[in-house]
């Protein structure tokens, strides 16, 4: 059974960090871009940022760049998401979704697999 499992997220302040975790169960992260996503409520899931398969290629949104840092270790089969000066605005539930192959897109249905998301709430 393929499966992704988000762990790491939590109540910050802001200004804080937190670093999430993806790993994956029943397959190889080798071959699959990673992205990671997130949505507010009554919001729609937006990407934040992805990471390729082979060559480690990282993409990110605009609003998070020089504050996230994505990474992988295919030792572990897990991909990590370092979240650092976080914002009000960065609360939403963060979802991990991998991707067959080389490609770094946001687009949400080229996807193959997700997890069921992990919280993250910046607040004071």
């Amino acid at each position: 059974q393929f499966q992704l499992v988000e762990s790491g997220g939590g109540l910050v302040q802001p200004g804080g960090s937190l670093r999430l975790s993806c790993a994956a169960s029943g397959f190889t992260l080798d071959y699959y871009t990673i992205g990671w996503f997130r949505q507010a409520p009554g919001k729609e899931r937006e990407g934040v940022s992805s990471i390729s398969s082979s060559d480690h290629m990282t993409y990110y949104a605009d609003s998070v760049k020089g504050r996230f840092t994505i990474s992988r270790d295919n030792a572990k089969n897990t991909v990590y998401l370092q979240m650092n000066s976080l914002k009000p605005e960065d609360t939403a539930v963060y979802y991990c979704a991998a991707l067959l192959g080389e490609t770094l897109t946001f687009l949400v249905d080229l996807y193959d697999y997700w997890g069921q998301g992990t919280q993250v709430t910046v607040s004071s």
